[in-house]
Order: structure tokens, then C-alpha cells, then sequence
């Protein structure tokens, strides 16, 4: 397997000309690196007017490895290659690494590069990648993968350059000139002339030069070469906003974090989660990037599609919760955390229950995590360090036998199933006060369903324990300590109470209710199964409308298509499928392309097939050309085979594996915009929601400003009242309220 590893953007407050007279100090060894012993140069070249300097290096390593290992593998010192390419006049610094010892075994591949800050040209920012690949090693890859990976990580956490810069400012130097052409003497006419030509055809130049030298070009940073990007606030993150917001993490651990939120920003494009989420995912899965990926996908499709990034905007809570729910916020414990009550001994769960039903409560409940997510990042901002979680108090006193009335217990499960897997990481501590003796019954119950990192965070005090030492005052100030817990703050938590019966619904009412919230939802589910696409049928009467659409690929790889048809499709058969007689699978599959229709006569494809992949979001939209029948299927993706052998690949065969029965499963939104009404301006037509628009051409992944004839706002909180200007064919067109921009049309995190 390749260990990568990928730095957020560190910024040093100095000027780049600054910094490299630190950096160069570093040769021919340093101090701060035991294991680096000695350097010798190969190579170097200087480009006659200074601007670009190329120093090959040949570095020494004294690895830290046990000395059987060595013994084995015959070598007392690694030995690596580094080039440094300095172009003075872009102010760049681009440094490449590669292993020379053991190249046929181990190859390990480092990019370095110095850049001038993007905002402030008197700051520099560095970034730092790099891969490890052990293809084989005596036996003994394992350990050889974790003696590289620790060596690595040791010396990428040492502030070197911070140590050079020290040392430059105790000498007196604080200040170096940036480069600057060398003079042109006025009097020669062919000399200038010549020099302009020089200047021009640099690229040109300079490698021939470098060959000469026996340097080979790929290794000049020259205006050909791929830049790297700088880091921005928008697409990269900056080591001090880690600190500063996230939390001191070890220098892997922001690899990983950078990794996966750059694997969200390719595929959700413009909807990635808030950095606090995806820490919180990755923290529990112990930074495993593909699990923390795979339940982070799943969450971020439940999220859509039950909408809980609007839940604390759209829905109030009945009037019973906010009666008889005896839970609330108060203050916040000694670490700065929001600190939430809830008095379970004193609150009625079988009343709730029955007059509200599971979801609604269940509802309430990720109302209060929405709530707290809110509330962690206010702290975050008042205390000026990192707090991601919140404190939880509950205290038992009134517990008994009637809150393990099994229904009430089945609802708690189920909360506690949702939470786990939607809201990892937000549980700083529970201190569970004042437990009865029927409190190990209700804790069989519900512990096995609860993840062993959150079971550590748990604190549990009998009668009045929580009274003496290690006790409520170590994690609460004794200023805010409820007045039902012997303390002097008044707590305005409810004090819950018997749910009057009058308010009591039959289990039909309840089953509607229930079915009522959790379907509210604009979109759809459908399996996708081999051999067994899913389509939809969309008639289009005006030529130039618009369909959009908007899926997220729940599970396995899928091909989306969109096609175009004079003829009506007919309605889907329910005969069985293929030559195998299976039946189809799965209610809500759709097939509405006869198998006798032929393409290009029957039917034609008016957008190029899309690939997308498992966790990928797809937005999207089409002008309509011609009036008629349109099709949107989502097809199972197979994997094909290489094409330069009649044998599968390795990875097509595991990743056709990991597709159990070749099931797929997509969750969609589709929507058509008539073309009187994607001209904007009509005075139909004043609510949008608000994201970028795109429309004309192939545009997948790429959000539409969708217009609803029907007055309500699909994506805005409410409905933002406004108008897209212009044209919508072709352009970008935002949608702007009555204040300005509408909140969502730039970036759009879920949380």
C-alpha cells in the first residue's frame, strides 16, 4: 500500500529572499536532523542573468534501524538525490527528492516548493508531499514502512527554518534584496537588442544551457513546468487556521485531513462539510481515510436528503417537547464547552412517545445536535482555541421501571443509531448523576449499541457522589451548578412531568405523522442493478428548456446518460429480465428504453456518459434542443478490462468486488424549467435558490440556479426573495436578494 502524506500551507511571516538564506543553511548538514550526515553537489547551474539557480544534491542518511536490518540489507547509509530549483524572478523554490539506495525496492518521491503568500508578497507559504511505496524488502516491508514513516514525521514537525532565521537575526541580518536584471548598457543598440531576445526565449535558453552541464532539463523550475497552486483560504488550509480552529494535530493527521477534504471538494463540488466535520469523521475511524470516507459519505447523503442542514431554520418543535422535554443548554463546563442538561429521570418517555411518535423525537434530538454544532463553534471564536464537542449532564433521579417501557427503549435506540452515525466526535464527556439502581438494566440495554471511544467519555456517580472529590467540580464551575443539583444557578431546563393522556395519539395518527416527516423531501432513492438501469421520462413540449438534475451515488459506480426520444417510451414491463429470467430486482427500478430500440434511429444521446463514482455528488443541467421525450438513466458501471491484455486487471477485479451483487444505489432530485420562465425576469417567477447557474452544454457538477414556478425557494431556508438577471442560457447568474447575494451562491457547506 503508498503511504502519501500532503502538509496544509505553512506560513512564515518573512520575505522569500529571507527565507531561502535560512533554507541554504541547511547544507551540507544540519543539525536539527541527526540522521542527515553530509551532502555532496552533482550538478549546478546559474542562468547568466542570476534569476534561475538548479543545485543537484547527493544527501547521506544515517537511518535510525535496527542493525540486524542493515546487516541484511548490506548498507550502512541511505543515500538520496535532491534538486532545488530557484527561479528569483517568480520567487519560487521547488525542491524534488527521490531514494537512490534501494530504488528497485523502495521507491519514496518528495515535492517541496516555497511560494510568496498570494495576499501578502512580504509572506512566504510552504507546501510539502510526499509517497512511500515498499515493493519488496527482504521480509521485512512492514517494518520497513514503519521506521520510514516515523523517521519522516520526526524531522517534518522541526521548525528548521525558524532555527536558521534566529540565526540570521543574531547575526544582523534581517533584510536581503530581491533580484533584480542586471543593468543594460544604453550604448549598444545590438546589446540591448540582444538581451530582450535572451529575455524573451528564457525557456528556451536555459535548458540547452543545463544540458551542457550535464543537468537534465525536467529538472528546472522554467515557466513550462506545473506550478503548484498557492494556498487560498477557499482551497487549501493554512497550518495557523488548523491550530487556531481545529487543534494541534500531528503532521500525518493533517495529511489526512487535507486529503479528504480534497477528495470532497472534487467530487461535492461547492457543498463540502465545515473542516470540524470532517475532523470529527476521521477522528472516529482513528484517521483510516477510507472508512472515515465511506461513513462520511453515507452521513453527508442522509443529511441531504432528510435536509437536517435546514432542521433548525424549518422546524419548530410541538409544544409538547418544548413542555414536557426536560432537557436543555446552560453555560458551558471548564473546558469552554457548551454544556447541555437533561433531566431523563423526571421526563415522561412513554407519554412522548405517544403523543409525538419515534421520528418526531428523534427529530428534536438532531435538532439539539444541530443546536450544539452551532454553539461549539461560537465557543471556538469567545474562547480562541479549538472546542468541537460539547459537555452532557443527565441526571437519573426519579428513574424507575416505567422508562424501560419497551417502546420508549426502541426509541432510544434508535437515536442513539442515528446520532453515532451522523455525529461522531461531538460527545466531549457525559457525567451521568445520581444513577437508581435500575440504571445497569436500561445500561445492558443500550450500551452495546453505543461506540467504544464514546463509552470512554462516560462518568457515572451513584446517589451523591458526584458531590465529593473527582466529582461535578472538576468539570463544572460551581457558579453554574443547577439548583436541583445542590448548586446556586437557577436552571431554566423544563421540568418534564406526566404527559397528559388527552394528548395521547392513536398509533394510525402517529404512523401518518411519522411518515410525514421523514418523507418531506425532494428527493428520490432507486437501485441501479447489472443489467438493470433506472430511468426516468421527462416530456419537454418547448424546445430550450432547462432539466436539471442533482444525485449523490450512495453505493457502487454508475454511468449517467441522458437521452433524447420522439417516441414515447412505453410503460416498464414487469417480465422477468434477460436470458436468465431474473426479475427485477428492487421496486423502484425503472426501465423505459425498449430493448428493440436501436440508438441513433430510435432514440439518441444528447450529453457525453458521465462516470461517477461511489460517494460522488453530480449536479447538473441541459438546454433542450428539440421538443419531445427525454430520458435520464443512471446505468451499473463495469469496470473495463486493459486493453493491452485479453486478462483483467488486478484493481478492476477488486473493485468489481466491492460491489456486492452488483447492486448500485443513487439518490436524485430532477427538475425542468420551462424556457418562458429560465429568462429571468419574469414577474412570476421572484424565488430562487440562490446557488451559481450554469446552464448550456455539458455541465455536470456544476450547480443550477433553480427557479420554482411554484413560488418556494428548493434550496434557501424560507424562500430568499430575489431575481437571476440576464440570460440564463450559457452564463454565470447569480441570484440576489433584496440585501445583496444571496447566502448560498458562493461556497455552500452543509454544516
Amino acid at each position: 500500500m503508498v503511504q502519501k502524506y500532503q502538509s496544509p500551507v505553512r506560513v512564515y511571516k518573512y520575505p522569500f529572499e529571507l527565507i531561502m538564506a535560512a533554507y541554504e543553511r541547511r547544507f551540507p548538514t544540519c543539525p536539527l536532523i541527526p540522521m542527515f550526515v553530509g551532502s555532496d553537489t552533482v550538478n549546478e547551474f546559474k542562468s547568466e542573468d542570476g534569476a534561475i539557480h538548479v543545485i543537484e544534491r547527493r544527501c547521506k542518511l544515517d537511518v535510525d534501524a535496527p542493525r540486524l536490518l542493515k546487516k541484511i540489507a548490506g548498507v550502512d547509509y541511505v543515500y538520496f538525490v535532491q534538486k532545488n530549483s530557484l527561479n528569483s524572478r517568480e520567487r519560487t523554490l521547488h525542491i524534488e527528492a527521490y531514494n537512490e539506495t534501494f530504488s528497485n525496492r523502495v521507491i519514496i518521491n518528495e515535492h517541496c516548493c516555497y511560494t510568496v503568500h498570494p495576499e501578502n508578497e512580504d509572506w512566504t507559504c510552504f507546501e510539502q508531499s510526499a509517497s512511500l511505496d515498499i515493493k519488496s524488502f527482504f521480509g521485512f516491508e512492514s517494518t520497513v514502512e514503519k521506521i520510514a514513516m516515523k523517521q519522516y514525521t520526526s524531522n517534518i514537525k522541526k521548525e528548521i527554518i525558524e532555527y536558521y532565521l534566529r540565526q540570521l537575526e543574531e547575526e544582523g541580518i534581517t533584510f536581503v534584496p530581491r533580484w533584480t536584471p542586471p543593468s543594460i548598457t544604453p550604448s549598444s543598440e545590438t546589446s540591448s537588442s540582444s538581451c530582450k531576445k535572451q529575455a524573451a526565449s528564457m525557456a528556451v535558453v536555459i535548458p540547452e544551457a543545463a544540458l551542457k552541464e550535464g543537468l537534465s532539463g525536467d529538472a528546472l523550475s522554467s515557466p513550462s513546468a506545473p506550478e503548484p497552486v498557492v494556498g487560498t483560504p477557499d482551497d487549501k488550509l493554512d497550518a495557523d487556521y488548523i491550530k487556531r480552529y481545529l487543534g494541534d494535530l500531528t503532521p500525518l493527521q493533517e495529511s489526512c485531513l487535507i486529503r479528504l477534504r480534497q477528495w470532497l471538494q472534487e467530487t461535492h463540488k461547492g457543498k463540502i462539510p465545515k473542516d470540524e466535520h470532517i475532523l470529527r469523521f476521521l477522528r472516529a475511524r482513528d484517521f483510516n481515510i477510507d472508512k472515515a470516507r465511506e461513513i462520511m459519505c453515507q452521513s453527508l447523503t442522509w443529511r441531504k436528503q432528510h435536509q437536517v442542514d435546514y432542521i433548525l431554520e424549518t422546524w419548530t418543535p410541538p409544544q409538547v417537547l418544548q413542555d414536557y422535554y426536560a432537557g436543555g443548554w446552560h453555560h458551558h463546563d471548564k473546558d469552554g464547552r457548551p454544556l447541555y442538561v437533561l433531566r431523563l429521570g423526571q421526563m415522561d418517555t412513554k407519554g412522548l412517545v405517544r403523543a409525538l411518535g419515534e421520528e418526531a423525537l428523534l427529530r428534536y434530538v438532531l435538532s439539539i445536535n444541530e443546536e450544539g454544532l452551532r454553539r461549539c463553534e461560537e465557543n471556538t471564536k469567545v474562547f480562541g482555541r479549538p472546542i468541537s464537542s460539547w459537555t452532557c449532564l443527565v441526571d437519573l433521579e426519579g428513574l424507575n421501571m416505567r422508562h424501560l417501557w419497551r417502546p420508549g427503549v426502541k426509541a432510544l435506540l434508535r437515536i442513539i443509531e442515528v446520532v453515532e452515525a451522523n455525529y461522531p466526535e461531538t460527545l466531549g464527556r457525559l457525567l451521568i448523576l445520581r444513577a437508581p439502581r435500575v440504571f445497569p438494566v436500561l445500561w445492558t440495554l443500550v450500551s452495546p449499541f453505543i461506540d467504544d471511544n464514546t463509552r470512554r467519555k462516560f462518568l457515572i456517580y451513584a446517589g451523591n457522589d458526584y458531590q465529593g472529590p473527582g466529582g461535578l467540580l472538576d468539570y463544572i464551575d460551581k457558579e453554574i451548578i443547577p439548583d436541583f443539583l445542590s448548586g446556586e444557578c437557577m436552571c431554566e431546563v423544563p421540568e418534564g412531568g406526566l404527559v397528559p393522556k388527552s394528548l395521547y395519539r392513536t398509533a394510525e395518527e402517529l404512523e401518518n405523522e411519522d411518515l410525514k416527516l421523514w418523507t418531506e423531501t425532494i428527493y428520490q432513492s432507486a437501485s441501479v442493478f447489472k443489467g438493470a438501469p433506472h430511468e426516468i421520462l421527462i416530456q419537454i413540449v418547448d424546445a430550450s428548456s432547462v432539466i436539471t438534475w442533482d444525485f449523490d451515488v450512495c453505493k457502487g459506480d454508475i454511468v449517467f446518460n441522458i437521452y433524447h426520444s420522439k417516441r414515447s417510451p412505453q410503460p416498464p414491463k414487469k417480465d422477468s429480465l434477460g436470458a436468465h429470467s431474473i426479475t427485477s430486482p428492487g421496486g423502484n427500478n425503472v426501465q423505459l428504453i425498449d430493448k428493440v430500440w436501436q440508438l441513433g434511429r430510435d432514440y439518441s444521446m444528447v450529453e457525453s456518459p458521465l462516470i461517477c463514482k461511489e460517494g460522488e455528488s453530480v449536479q447538473g443541467s441541459h438546454v433542450t434542443r428539440w421538443p419531445g421525450f427525454y430520458i435520464l438513466q443512471w446505468k451499473f458501471h463495469s469496470m473495463p478490462a486493459c486493453a493491452a491484455s485479453s486478462l483483467p486487471r488486478v484493481d478492476d477485479v477488486l473493485a468489481s468486488l466491492q460491489v456486492s451483487s452488483h447492486k448500485c444505489k443513487v439518490m436524485y432530485y430532477t427538475e425542468v424549467i420551462g424556457s418562458e420562465d429560465f429568462r429571468c425576469g419574469h414577474p412570476r417567477h421572484s424565488r430562487c435558490c440562490g446557488q451559481l447557474g450554469m446552464v448550456g452544454g455539458s455541465l455536470q457538477s456544476r450547480a443550477v440556479c433553480r427557479i420554482s414556478s411554484g413560488g418556494g425557494c428548493q434550496g434557501c431556508p424560507g424562500g430568499q426573495e430575489g431575481v437571476a438577471l440576464g440570460s440564463f442560457v450559457g452564463m454565470v447568474t447569480p441570484c440576489l436578494s433584496a440585501e445583496g447575494e444571496c447566502w448560498r451562491q458562493s461556497r455552500l457547506p452543509l454544516l
